[in-house]
């Protein structure tokens, strides 16, 4: 058998689109992307789905059918995994039809398929570099990512030649389902979306290509606007969160510095996972005037945190609303909370997280300050320099919550810190030098060196968040914190 016909079984039994009488047409289809080939006989064939499409991929180039290089090779093996998928409207039917069975049904067979055409980059996230770190507020989750392809010398030359375009206008929106991809642009053929009614527009709901925890689901704005945070996101969240609540949902804040890596394209992020803050306990509750069927208290984490409850939804939104914008108009000069500039700039927002716990619906509230000095002039509330040689990025979403995505690089430097401690050659980089110094004045020999760096750096991430929060937590924040909270 050749590729072409095992490849073709192969999407026949997946059983999303093709019966065993389409087949002769289906071969014809991978013929008419890869070229007509015959495997040669004796050559051990791979039984995997995207063993074998690879292997397509390479008699493609072979064939001279594309041109060998990292973007023909990711736009042909999305086309053929597109094979797999059924159209958008027929995905958005048996999404609804599961819906009715139960949320985690329809979630369940959209993720699989997600996973099956290949959408979601398993076999990079596995790649990945994951473990916990505990710390005075719980267990952090830390991440060295090493999911995302190193992009192509050729690519990055050939870049700078490239048109822009203006369609679609960024990675996240709608009209990517299907866009066949281009340089500096990832192939979409097999991509999906769930169209989802919320607050009266047509949102859309897939997972992320390269996941960051279980079932990590983007909710997109069916517009290219800008991120904000206001009444109609906290309303959103939660309505998404009671029409899938197995999920939290949250979004980033809407400022640069504070707001994640992508501002351009209103969106939401959840999925079925529960993170460190989500299981930080209340350290100290108060009242909300004028909203009794609310209870707040103040999250012990090494962020500014406010958790909101209640059975409403309408009074959990008009609660969370008054905290943001009492916070918007707040300041405190003398710890360097400033909530508007003398331009009239505005630098205090929240970054926001639903989830339905306990037959309630809960909030957190993140207060968020992008205001910078000249003593920091990445970000008063930024990781500090001290901890920027292991995380310089801005503190996101994910963050927020406790787990670290931090740089693929650290996969190399942080062995050359383990045999810096060990006193053997090594390659330190000199942003590491001082931490390392530090690791290396409490490190014996008869520590495990892998564990003892991963566990530092785990503690770097929690003094990162420390870095983060406005109303630190020595006595002297924590005193500013309630002085803030009287004025709600």
């Amino acid at each position: 058998m050749n590729t072409a016909n095992q490849f073709a079984d192969l999407v026949i039994k997946a059983g999303y689109t093709f019966q065993p009488l389409d087949k002769l047409y289906l071969v014809n289809q991978i013929y008419a992307l890869v070229g007509t080939e015959h495997q040669q006989a004796g050559v051990e064939q791979p039984t995997d789905i995207l063993a074998v499409r690879d292997a397509l991929i390479e008699i493609a180039v072979l064939n001279k059918q594309i041109v060998d290089d990292l973007t023909a090779r990711e736009i042909l093996g999305s086309q053929l995994m597109d094979l797999l998928a059924p159209t958008p409207s027929q995905i958005n039917q048996t999404f609804q039809t599961n819906y009715q069975i139960a949320p985690r049904t329809a979630t369940d067979a959209f993720f699989k398929f997600a996973k099956d055409t290949d959408y979601i980059k398993t076999r990079a996230i596995a790649k990945n570099i994951a473990y916990l770190t505990p710390t005075e507020y719980g267990q952090l989750e830390i991440t060295i990512n090493l999911s995302k392809p190193e992009k192509d010398p050729k690519a990055i030359a050939a870049a700078g030649k490239v048109k822009s375009t203006t369609y679609p206008m960024c990675v996240l929106c709608i009209e990517n389902e299907g866009y066949l991809g281009h340089l500096g642009w990832p192939a979409r053929s097999e991509h999906r979306i769930i169209r989802w009614d919320l607050a009266g527009e047509t949102w859309g709901i897939q997972y992320s290509p390269y996941a960051y925890f279980n079932e990590h689901a983007i909710f997109i704005a069916p517009k290219h606007r800008p991120m904000h945070i206001d009444a109609i996101t906290f309303k959103n969240l939660l309505s998404l969160v009671a029409a899938f609540p197995d999920y939290f949902v949250g979004a980033n804040a809407d400022l640069p510095i504070v707001g994640g890596s992508l501002l351009s394209h209103d969106h939401y992020q959840g999925g079925r996972h529960t993170f460190p803050m989500a299981q930080a306990p209340i350290e100290r509750t108060f009242n909300l005037p004028s909203f009794d069927a609310v209870t707040a208290g103040v999250v012990k984490w090494p962020m500014s945190v406010i958790r909101l409850a209640s059975s409403a939804i309408d009074e959990l939104v008009a609660a969370a609303d008054h905290i943001l914008t009492t916070w918007q108009s707040y300041s405190h000069p003398e710890l360097n909370i400033q909530s508007v500039d003398k331009n009239g700039i505005l630098h205090h927002t929240i970054t926001p997280i639903a989830r339905f716990r306990n037959n309630q619906f809960e909030l957190d509230l993140v207060l968020r300050d992008n205001n910078t000095n000249a003593q920091y002039p990445d970000g008063i509330f930024h990781p500090h320099p001290a901890v920027q040689h292991i995380k310089k990025e801005n503190i996101g979403l994910i963050e927020v919550m406790g787990l670290a995505i931090l740089p693929a690089r650290l996969k190399t430097e942080l062995l050359e810190v383990e045999r810096y401690l060990q006193n053997q050659p090594n390659t330190l980089t000199p942003q590491h030098k001082p931490w390392a110094d530090e690791l290396k004045a409490i490190y014996s020999a008869e520590q495990d060196v892998h564990e003892f760096v991963q566990q530092a750096t785990g503690q770097v991430f929690a003094q990162v968040l420390a870095d983060a929060g406005v109303f630190k937590r020595d006595t002297v924040g924590q005193t500013a914190f309630d002085q803030f909270i009287m004025t709600l």
